[in-house]
């Protein structure tokens, strides 16, 4: 960005001289062509001399001398406006890179407050500590004010943040602790010996109810944190993840008949392995969950020149492409299935969107000709 407005400055200050000087080189060739022109009120002579004699004006001889005078006036004229035009073009020219270089130097030493503030702004925005500042030093002016104004800003954005993060902190205390609490309680009744087979039962639906509750509590939450900006960005294996969290479905996989077919390569990205953890999890969740007995799916990764890559694909039943924009929305399920509370919130592709945009990276889903989805995500590379 810089550097464009560097090179825009330094070709408008030689544009700009390059046209105020064939202006001036116009209207000097015009001046230059009137003063060599004849002048009004000169007499002709009454007499030439061609070789020595005298000739009178109605004589052949002074015709053909004034027409030669003529012809080597408008010689001489031309030759003479044709060198001003060369010369004054040439002189342009020269000038105009003259301008251009000095205006790059201008441009460069105008523009170095700029750069400092930029470089200042990046490295607060890529630290962990939004208490960093610019701090611009120097006189007051109109840099040292938009520093001001942008320290400003980041102080209200480092408040909003911290205020951000106490709320989750305690709503996730506030809202699990009732559920924790329900679940032991009905726990507890349900195991006590003189329990009735409709205590039992009713218990068991309460206990399911509750496990669908702190799903969404946890999918909510989950939301909240995808969507602020990740600052601490440190460099991992996608694939190192992604093995982790096979590893913690396979129990959910067996009890579900489906077969899972790993083709993991190294994926070095960067940012926040809890939160790209909770973008594998709920990938393969939803390839476990929504899939039928003795079906299939394939989790794999791999790293291209600037991007790596998860795609998580599966059986299941047929996904209309027309349904395929809006699986990435809050509470949304397919096929109309909004009571089997086993197969999660609606939530978990929303908040791999979430965590993905957080990360600099995209989220694409398509479906598959034989039933099921396949689910890519693409996440910046970086050198572990």
């Amino acid at each position: 960005m810089t550097r464009n407005i560097r090179l825009r400055t330094a070709l408008a200050c030689g544009g700009a001289f390059l046209v105020a000087g064939f202006l001036v080189l116009v209207a000097v060739s015009g001046i230059v062509r009137q003063s060599l022109e004849p002048r009004d009120g000169l007499r002709e002579p009454e007499w030439i001399r061609v070789s020595g004699s005298y000739y009178p004006p109605w004589s052949q001889e002074y015709r053909v001398a004034q027409q030669r005078v003529a012809q080597v006036r408008r010689i001489y004229q031309a030759d003479t406006i044709k060198n001003v035009l060369t010369v004054g073009a040439l002189a342009v020219l020269a000038g105009a890179g003259v301008a251009t270089a000095a205006g790059w130097r201008v441009a460069g030493w105008t523009l170095e407050p700029v750069q400092a503030m930029t470089a200042s702004a990046r490295r607060v925005a890529e630290s962990h500590d939004l208490s960093g500042r610019i701090g611009r030093d120097g006189p007051d002016d109109e840099l040292r004010e938009l520093a001001d104004v942008l320290d400003t800003i980041l102080a209200r954005l480092a408040r909003s943040y911290d205020g951000q993060r106490r709320f989750i902190a305690n709503a996730s205390h506030e809202l699990r602790t009732p559920l924790t609490i329900n679940r032991t309680l009905v726990d507890v009744a349900v195991r006590r010996p003189d329990a009735t087979e409709d205590v039992r039962r009713l218990g068991e639906a309460l206990l399911v109810v509750n496990t669908r509750h702190e799903r969404l509590i946890d999918g909510l939450l989950a939301l909240t944190e995808g969507e602020q900006a990740v600052l601490d960005r440190r460099p991992f294996d996608l694939t190192d993840v992604v093995e982790h969290v096979l590893d913690l479905a396979a129990q959910e996989a067996r009890e579900r008949e489906v077969t899972i077919h790993r083709l993991l390569d190294p994926a070095p990205t960067a940012g926040e392995p809890v939160l790209i953890e909770r973008l594998a999890q709920n990938l393969v969740e939803n390839a476990i969950r929504h899939n039928h007995a003795g079906g299939q799916a394939w989790v794999s990764t791999r790293s291209r020149a600037d991007r790596v890559e998860l795609v998580v694909a599966n059986t299941g039943l047929p996904v209309p492409a027309y349904e395929i924009d809006s699986i990435f929305e809050p509470f949304r399920r397919l096929h109309g299935d909004r009571l089997r509370s086993e197969r999660g919130s609606g939530l978990g592709l929303s908040i791999v969107r979430v965590v993905a945009e957080a990360h600099g990276g995209t989220v694409s889903a398509s479906p598959r000709e034989e039933g099921g989805l396949s689910i890519a995500v693409e996440l910046p590379r970086a050198d572990v």
